[in-house]
């Protein structure tokens, strides 16, 4: 029996989240390297940059007809590069401040959720096949990118709880979606996308405390040394991923007389399966 990718993106579970977090981490530290030190070529000008570079990144990911790892995370990282440069911008450059910021970004995330869910196209990303459904996946990514450099910042400048507290916080959050998933019967969808939302944040606060100077409450390792530890670890999982991505991907029967049932490889939407 033929088969045919039903969707573009990768299955949830936990090699997705572990790269998530590591691409969304790896995100920040390479949008502070460019815009801030070593490159100091400012916030406009890096947003611009990786504005480019996320545009050339998602016309690939929409022109391929089925799920490739490495494009598929080259878009989530430059939406996590280009996220932290835009919050950057607006919240310092603009002078929005971290709570204005936060509070911008998070009204535009649940207008565009909304709107996604007015549209009737599935908000499961394992099942979206469809190019309108694609582009809706990736708009929010780009805004809850953004949103999270912001209320990363919120959390650990704004309310001054500090880099590390901040990413506990955040990880104790993680972990009552974990639980909610295990323990009630709140929608799947709901949960993925909360948890999805809240990763960013914690990549950026977690990278804020390895990168930022012990003076400013990091362990002082830099920008440079960061990017390139974090960049090894993406490179390692995605080459992972590449080599078993016909298990991390749905497919559909195409002979099935009714459109199809999903293979053995498939199973139902389980924010926390490998």
């Amino acid at each position: 029996m033929s088969k045919v990718p039903v969707s573009k993106l990768p299955m949830v579970g936990v090699l997705f989240w572990t790269i998530k977090i590591v691409a969304t981490t790896l995100g920040e530290s390479v949008s502070n390297f460019v815009s801030m030190a070593p490159l100091n070529l400012g916030y406009s000008t890096g947003a611009i940059i990786f504005l480019v570079v996320f545009a050339l990144t998602l016309t690939v990911q929409l022109k391929v007809d089925r799920f490739r790892p490495v494009v598929f995370w080259s878009v989530i990282l430059t939406t996590s590069i280009v996220g932290t440069a835009m919050s950057d911008f607006m919240n310092r450059s603009a002078g929005l401040g971290y709570a204005g910021g936060a509070f911008v970004l998070t009204t535009l995330l649940v207008i565009v959720l909304i709107g996604w869910r007015v549209t009737g196209q599935t908000m499961d990303v394992e099942r979206i096949a469809t190019t309108k459904g694609e582009v809706l996946y990736w708009t929010a990514t780009l805004v809850s990118n953004t949103l999270g450099t912001s209320s990363g910042d919120f959390l650990s400048d704004g309310l001054g709880i500090g880099f590390r507290d901040a990413a506990l916080l955040l990880s104790g959050a993680m972990l009552l979606i974990l639980a909610a998933h295990y323990l009630t019967r709140i929608s799947g969808t709901v949960l993925f996308w909360a948890a999805y939302v809240l990763t960013r944040p914690l990549g950026a606060v977690a990278e804020n405390a390895v990168e930022k100077p012990v003076a400013k409450g990091g362990l002082g390792v830099g920008t440079t040394i960061t990017s390139a530890a974090l960049l090894a670890v993406l490179v390692v999982l995605v080459g992972y991923q590449q080599l078993t991505h016909r298990r991390q991907s749905r497919t559909e029967d195409t002979a099935s007389p009714t459109g199809g049932q999903y293979d053995q490889q498939s199973s139902a939407h389980d924010p926390a399966r490998g």
